[in-house]
């Protein structure tokens, strides 16, 4: 197949294009670099310099002839939409909207959109909670993506444009950005490796739900022959609270750092842990990396990452 994907040059996206040129796709990278390296980019596969918001980027839908689009690129930082919720949308939602009329103008057949398993809950009522838990986000990041996600609705009712919607829990693993991107196990695992000891937000008590980056390309890779418009949860159903997290963290970087607590950031969450049973009974996906597994492999990487 000849599958797009944006943001293929960031953390979960380079991992995904790297699947699919192994599986023998045809792959395209579109990517700014605002967050993304280039180095990242499978020398396989086509890389376009563009942002997403582009009209220009009609131009790259024209030469490839897309079948799928894998939307992974965003402003993914909660904080960041908190303090300009308008930037946020202009990324999150009209980027979002400028790729669906390529696609419907292009005739692409499928659309997997990387969503929000945490932000778009907002504070649970249940723990894990499935697909069908209210959509309450509290941050101007979770909207945007509650408002994509009924986009893609439209897009298929109107168009027919199909649709895959992962909800993804809190990311973590090799190539994850500790500057930009907000990952907590990075922003801790590189800290530490370089002798620093992170500051923890507020009491440290809050909880999510941490799944390997590995897992989340393989839900991307089942998402691509699911024959079905559905809305998937991915993530291991566990909570862990940061506290916890840094004490892992600080074990495996051979530190014996203390618990540092700062103020606690506007637009967190308390708790956070979502259930995929969904994608189990009908993608056949679970998660294989339990936390401890994930830690030390991502620590692994880290040791010998440069900025």
């Amino acid at each position: 197949m000849k599958i797009g994907v944006t943001g293929g040059a960031g953390f979960i996206g380079s991992h995904l294009v790297d699947s699919l040129i192994r599986d023998g796709h045809r792959v395209a990278v579109i990517d700014n670099l605002s967050m993304g390296r280039l180095n990242q980019v499978n020398d396989k596969a086509a890389f376009y310099l563009m942002d997403i918001r582009h009209d220009e980027i009609g131009k790259i839908f024209d030469l490839e002839s897309f079948d799928v689009i894998y939307h992974l690129a965003a402003q993914m930082d909660i904080r960041v939409s908190v303090s300009d919720p308008v930037y946020d949308a202009r990324v999150n939602i009209l980027g979002l909207l400028n790729l669906l009329q390529h696609c419907v103008r292009t005739r692409v057949r499928r659309f997997i959109f990387a969503s929000t398993g945490g932000a778009i809950y907002g504070e649970q009522e249940a723990f894990p909670c499935d697909e069908s838990h209210p959509t309450r986000p509290v941050s101007p990041y979770g909207i945007a993506k509650l408002t994509s996600e009924k986009y893609l609705y439209y897009y298929l009712k109107e168009f027919g444009l199909e649709h895959v919607i992962l909800r993804y829990a809190n990311v973590y693993g090799p190539r994850q950005n500790p500057r930009g991107e907000a990952g907590v196990v990075a922003i801790f695992a590189h800290k530490l490796l370089s002798g620093e000891n992170p500051v923890i937000n507020g009491d440290g008590r809050q909880t999510r739900d941490y799944v390997f980056v590995d897992d989340v390309v393989n839900a991307n890779l089942s998402a691509l022959h699911y024959s079905e418009c559905e809305t998937f949860n991915i993530g291991t159903g566990n909570e862990t609270d940061v506290n916890e997290l840094f004490k892992q963290i600080n074990h495996l970087t051979g530190n014996q750092f203390s618990e540092n607590h700062g103020p606690a950031k506007p637009g967190e969450q308390k708790r956070s842990a979502i259930d995929g049973s969904k994608a189990s009974l009908k993608m056949q996906w679970t998660p294989r990396t339990d936390l401890a597994q994930g830690l030390k492999k991502t620590i692994d990487y880290f040791k010998s990452w440069k900025p």
